[in-house]
């Protein structure tokens, strides 16, 4: 399985050597995609939720998470998918490890370190949620419900109380990630309704804002 792939630019016909990025596994082994040799590379002209992500298997422990899909921006303007073979690309055994972060650039990336976070955690089977909050996007895992809100501006009261309302009519914890924090007020109500808060920094681990933030624990919902 190759470490690095050369891929040629369908839109401007310029080449490249694309390296697969490794995520840290919530065991702590970093595990990529396998790369496909044989594949070729399209433009994405739109994007959908479920062609971002593709299922790789951790051959250090055997859990099979959801990774972002191999992208590669193209100098010309063009983002390339890049064919995966659907296997893990890298690989090694060792204990739990710190949570390594994506450098945020973008909103994607912001939901991207978010998910990489809670998979950290131990959340399994993280996904969009069906019901689309009032703002920012909505995170699913069994027994959880996650919002992260990568927009400009402190996260609202309303919107830390509809987070907690959602969560209570479905039986589950909730955590709420932003970008730029919460007001005085937002903080307050997640204090007292003891909802973990974070915020997403530039460099991309999620940094704890009130104490249920610092004491979420690790889970095992393997």
């Amino acid at each position: 399985m190759p470490e690095s792939l050369p891929v040629r630019c369908p839109a401007c016909r310029r080449e490249h050597i694309y390296v697969a990025p490794p995520y840290p596994c919530t065991c702590g082994a970093p595990v990529a995609p396998a790369l496909d040799p044989d594949g070729a590379p399209t433009v994405i002209a739109h994007r959908a939720w479920d062609d971002d992500w593709i299922t790789v298997r951790c051959p250090a422990c055997g859990r099979a998470n959801q990774w972002p899909q191999p992208e590669l921006g193209c100098p010309c303007g063009a983002v390339l998918r890049i064919p995966a073979a659907g296997g893990p690309a890298a690989a090694g055994p060792g204990p739990r490890a710190a949570f390594r972060a994506m450098t945020i650039r973008t909103a994607r990336d912001a939901v991207t370190n978010a998910v990489l976070y809670l998979r950290w955690l131990g959340y399994r089977d993280i996904r969009r949620a069906g019901q689309r909050p009032p703002s920012g996007i909505g995170l699913t895992a069994r027994g959880l419900l996650a919002q992260v809100d990568p927009t400009a501006g402190p996260v609202s009261l309303r919107a830390v109380e509809c987070l907690w309302l959602t969560a209570m009519a479905e039986s589950a914890e909730c955590v709420y990630f932003s970008l730029t924090g919460y007001t005085a007020e937002a903080r307050d109500r997640a204090d007292t309704l003891g909802i973990p808060l974070f915020v997403l920094p530039p460099t991309g681990t999620p940094h704890p804002v009130n104490p249920s933030a610092t004491n979420l624990p690790p889970t095992d919902n393997s």
